[in-house]
C-alpha cells in the first residue's frame, strides 16, 4: 500500500475516533449537536438522533459554548434552582437545587449589544401556550409584525414560556427553529420547543437568572 495512502486511513481512523467520542458528550448532555446536517431527504444529529423540531440544512453551532460548567463561580447556592444563560457561547446551563440535575442547551440570542441585557434577575410566572405582543419600540424597527399573536404554531414564543422580573424579557420556545445557536432576538433567550419544555418542568417559580 503506497504510504500516502496508508496515512490518510490513520487520519481517517483517528477523525472517526473523535466524532465518536463528541457524540457520547452530546448524547450524555442530551443537548442538541453542534454540528447538523442533511443527508438526503433526512436528518440526523453527529449521534445519529433525529431532530424533528430542527433546521433541515446545514447549520454551524458555536462548539466552545458545549462545554459543562459548574455552578459555584456564578451563585452563591442553587436555591430554587439555577439558570445560567451564557449570551457569548450561546447556551443555557440549568442546575436544580439539590445540585442532582444539571442540562446544557443551545439558546438564541440577542441579536445586538443594544438589545442585550445582562445580570441577575429570576423566573416570576410560567406559562404553557404563551401568547405575544411586540413591544412598541418592536413594532417600530418591524411595522410589518401583527401587533398581538394568539397561543399556536406561528407564535414567537414558542410552546412554553419563563418570564423573568425584568420586563419584557423572557426564556422561550420558538416557532423558527433555525434561529436557535444564531443571535436572532430582540432581547430574549430561545430554545427549541422540546428543550423549553423540559427547561419548563424542572424550574419553579424563583428560579435563579444570570445572564451573561
Amino acid at each position: 500500500m503506497p504510504r500516502t495512502i496508508d496515512k490518510q486511513i490513520g487520519r481517517s481512523a483517528v477523525m472517526t475516533r473523535r466524532v465518536f467520542a463528541a457524540s457520547a458528550v452530546f448524547a450524555s448532555l442530551g443537548a442538541a449537536p453542534v454540528l447538523s446536517q442533511t443527508t438526503g431527504a433526512s436528518q440526523k444529529s453527529v449521534a445519529g438522533d433525529q431532530m424533528p423540531d430542527e433546521p433541515t440544512h446545514f447549520v454551524r453551532r458555536n462548539i466552545s459554548g458545549f462545554k459543562t460548567r459548574s455552578w459555584e463561580p456564578y451563585f452563591r447556592t442553587l436555591k430554587h434552582g439555577a439558570i445560567l444563560a451564557d449570551t457569548r457561547s450561546r447556551v443555557i446551563h440549568f442546575w436544580s437545587e439539590d445540585g442532582e440535575t444539571y442540562r446544557l442547551y443551545p439558546t438564541s440570542v440577542p441579536s445586538s449589544p443594544e438589545l442585550t441585557r445582562l445580570g441577575r434577575t429570576r423566573v416570576i410566572r410560567k406559562k404553557v401556550g404563551p401568547d405575544w405582543r411586540p413591544t412598541e419600540a418592536m413594532l417600530k424597527r418591524n411595522p410589518e409584525w401583527p401587533p398581538y399573536v394568539p397561543p399556536g404554531p406561528d407564535n414567537p414564543l414558542g410552546t412554553h414560556a419563563l418570564y423573568l422580573s425584568w420586563r419584557y424579557y423572557r426564556i422561550h420556545g420558538t416557532h423558527d427553529p433555525e434561529k436557535i445557536g444564531r443571535k436572532s432576538s430582540s432581547g430574549c433567550i430561545g430554545l427549541y420547543n422540546r428543550h423549553i419544555a423540559e427547561l419548563f418542568e424542572l424550574t419553579e417559580v424563583g428560579t435563579q437568572v444570570l445572564l451573561i
